[in-house]
């Protein structure tokens, strides 16, 4: 997808004494034009958070292309033997080859002459044909003009701008990295401002460049610092305002549909923990110390009930205990890989009173989410590094965000409140099923037109992009086409089994080419997934986890998810559908 970003001017930091002004420039190519203007109360804090999102933005943990150095030595080696080969086993033949190259030699001699006067007839031509060549310019301006870019913002060549969206209780920056599987939204209350103006609501994008995180890296405590987010631009330093900046930028599709899943997989349900800045101390302090060099490379992280929680750290077999109690009442073990990502919030340790661990099972994603007062910051990991959001897992489907649903009254009801809550939006829309209503949302995550606030659990309306999202990338996908095909009939044939362990057991089958198959899903009394197991062709071929689920198991997982709250089931007893139908009524 194509997108033109048109600024006033770059985004710069303008100091008078201790009077500091961040000047944000941004999209005028949006209909909404927002505007921003507030003291920061503490902007230190504001500082180490903006320059968290700045690592989260230029992040790239995939794979990169080793050096093949032990070739290249090869090489060398095997040219030097072949030279030595050739001295000692053809210098007869050297000779004679030496002496018919003489022979040639002399021939182009001769002929050297007449080639010198062609070439000179060719120059005083091309000089000719210079002198009235309108592009003779065009290549070194063109040299200059990048030159210029690559000096004043080496960044712009790759980092997409961060998305900023002014809303009536706060202010939200939110920001993706280029590997796609890292998300971070900074969340300012209106309560750390002392405001200025009547903030004009809406989204834009912002012009954040590396020579403005390096003017934020000299905020001090002693300066007042004023967030300002201008549409008509910032004067340099003549007072001259420069003339548009305009970026021209291909996203790529799965930047796009991933930061929309994001909000998919923020509104599952799942454990959270909280941790003290000491323990995430411990953690990072861990994960920079320790460079691990084999496989596997995850930490396990151990939760009993009532007592501390424990990491393992591997390839080492390391244990860290954490001073955090489990305050669940099962046990159980969850693995996280791609845990080096965690060390962006090494910078918010000394600034958060206590961080947020959400996590949502085996193979899902995780959300930490550090606390400091009025600013939050939220950051979502994929399920491990190589893996970004649209690989695999629909989070859509297993939120229950499928389908158009009443997308059109969504949309409306978000636009005029700007920031509501799932209970809120089924208050406002009484005639509407719940499942409509869900499936309206979804798309509204889809367009990239809201965003799930995991802080507040709230839906907030924002624009992701400054034109409307083609088509082909939100509309319904082929796995969620097939969940709606198989739904009815996994409803039907499904059965409920309550084990000793306290865990529910969903079993169903149906028949796939002419052979009946067989799907079980196993999910804790915390709503956890600990379990999946399907006999069809898909789920076999690929990770058989949750990271790459097929439809069956999606289909079954939207179907047991109303029959969680199931009570009085009787251990080890298997309860058809008609049974828990009998239980409801």
């Amino acid at each position: 997808m194509k997108v033109d970003y048109q600024y006033a001017s770059p985004s710069r930091c303008t100091q008078v004494g201790d009077q500091t002004t961040l000047g944000l420039s941004p999209d005028l190519s949006r209909d909404e034009k927002v505007s921003f203007c507030g003291k920061l109360k503490h902007p230190l804090l504001f500082r180490d958070a903006m320059l968290m999102l700045r690592e989260i933005v230029v992040s790239d943990t995939r794979k990169k292309s080793k050096e093949r150095t032990e070739y290249f030595t090869w090489l060398d080696e095997e040219i030097e033997r072949r030279i030595k080969g050739h001295k000692e086993y053809m210098p007869k033949v050297r000779e004679s080859l030496k002496k018919e190259m003489d022979s040639y030699d002399i021939e182009l001699l001769h002929k050297k002459k007449e080639i010198d006067d062609l070439l000179n007839i060719q120059k005083n031509l091309q000089k000719q044909l210079d002198q009235y060549d309108a592009w003779k310019d065009y290549y070194k301006i063109e040299r200059d003009f990048w030159k210029f870019i690559k000096d004043r913002d080496y960044s712009l060549w790759f980092v997409l701008d961060p998305v900023i969206t002014v809303h009536k209780d706060q202010v939200s920056f939110e920001a993706f990295s280029l590997d796609e599987s890292i998300y971070g939204c900074l969340s300012i209350s209106i309560d750390e401002f002392d405001l200025l103006q009547t903030p004009k609501l809406g989204t834009t994008n912002i012009d954040f460049s590396a020579k403005l995180e390096k003017e934020m890296q000299r905020f001090r405590s002693y300066t007042d610092v004023t967030l300002s987010v201008n549409p008509e631009g910032f004067t340099i330093d003549n007072d001259i305002v420069p003339e548009y900046i305009e970026k021209k930028i291909d996203l790529p599709e799965t930047w796009i549909k991933g930061f929309n899943q994001v909000s998919s997989a923020a509104a599952l349900s799942g454990i959270e923990l909280k941790l003290s800045p000491s323990d995430m101390y411990d953690i990072c302090a861990f994960l920079r110390k320790h460079k691990e060099k084999k496989s596997p490379r995850y930490m396990k992280w151990i939760l009993e009930p009532k007592q501390k929680v424990q990491i393992i750290f591997e390839p080492f077999g390391t244990v860290l205990t954490l001073n955090t109690i489990y305050q669940g009442n099962q046990r159980r073990e969850e693995k996280i890989w791609g845990r080096r990502r965690w060390l962006v919030v090494e910078k918010l340790i000394p600034l958060s009173e206590a961080f947020y661990i959400r996590m949502l099972g085996f193979g899902m994603p995780q959300f930490i989410r550090a606390d400091m007062g009025t600013m939050q910051m939220t950051v979502g990991f994929s399920s491990w590094s190589s893996n970004d959001w649209v690989k695999g897992t629909a989070f859509n489907i297993m939120a229950g965000f499928t389908g158009q649903g009443c997308y059109s009254d969504i949309y409306k009801l978000l636009k005029d409140k700007r920031c509501l809550s799932m209970e809120e939006i089924s208050s406002y829309l009484p005639k509407q099923k719940d499942k409509r209503i869900k499936a309206g949302i979804g798309m509204l995550f889809r367009k990239g037109e809201g965003y799930f606030d995991i802080v507040n659990n709230k839906v907030r309306f924002r624009h992701l992009c400054n034109a409307p999202i083609p088509e082909e990338l939100y509309q319904v996908s082929n796995i969620e086409i097939d969940v709606q095909k198989i739904s009815k009939l996994t409803f039907d044939n499904m059965r409920v089994r309550y084990s000793h362990k306290q865990e529910f057991i969903f079993t169903t089958t149906y028949k796939e080419n002419g052979k009946v198959s067989y799907t079980e899903l196993v999910i804790d009394e915390d709503g956890q997934i600990t379990k999946i197991d399907c006999s069809c062709q898909k789920f076999r071929r690929g990770e058989r986890n949750l990271s790459d689920p097929c439809a069956h198991i999606l289909a079954l997982y939207v179907a047991s998810y109303k029959l969680l709250k199931l009570k009085n089931l009787e251990y080890e007893k298997e309860y058809k559908i008609n049974d828990i139908m009998e239980m409801l009524l």
